[in-house]
């Protein structure tokens, strides 16, 4: 695929913590899939966070088992590979040389930062397999929504 849609967020303050990111994705994500979404928080690099994360949803066709029950027997969930989990986001706390190099004090604030594209989004709110589909200006798959 050779493009897709991002939103950023970026929140600079007093005594910004690690929970308070997580409370925001976590807030998010029952928002928007429903008050019963489990998540979890993995580690993982990116270049202008410290420490950074990866924020995965337990998948929605599969309930987070790895498996879906078909005629012929349980089979592997295709949406999540059968790991139970789909990653949603990159985020973190920005790094205190990103905070200098914009001209703050990283003795006196902290940040989160966090970025999803907007297609995984769709993908795990509706349990859609294949993220080409949303490119392919196909009508009968634009019609669903």
């Amino acid at each position: 695929m050779d493009q897709f849609h991002q939103i950023d967020g970026l929140y600079v303050d007093r005594n910004v913590s690690m929970a308070d990111l997580k409370a925001t994705l976590n807030t998010f994500a029952r928002s928007i899939y429903g008050p019963g979404t489990r998540t979890r928080l993995i580690p993982i690099y990116f270049p202008f966070v410290e420490p950074g994360c990866q924020m995965d949803a337990a998948c929605v066709v599969c309930d987070g088992t790895g498996h879906v029950a078909t005629a012929a027997g349980p089979k592997r969930c295709s949406v999540c590979g059968g790991g139970g989990w789909i990653e949603l986001l990159g985020a973190g706390m920005v790094h205190p040389n990103v905070l200098r190099a914009v001209g703050y004090d990283p003795e006196q604030v902290t940040g989160f930062a966090f970025g999803m594209g907007l297609e995984r989004i769709a993908m795990v709110r509706y349990g859609i397999a294949e993220i080409r589909l949303f490119l392919e200006n196909d009508t009968r798959f634009l019609a669903q929504f």
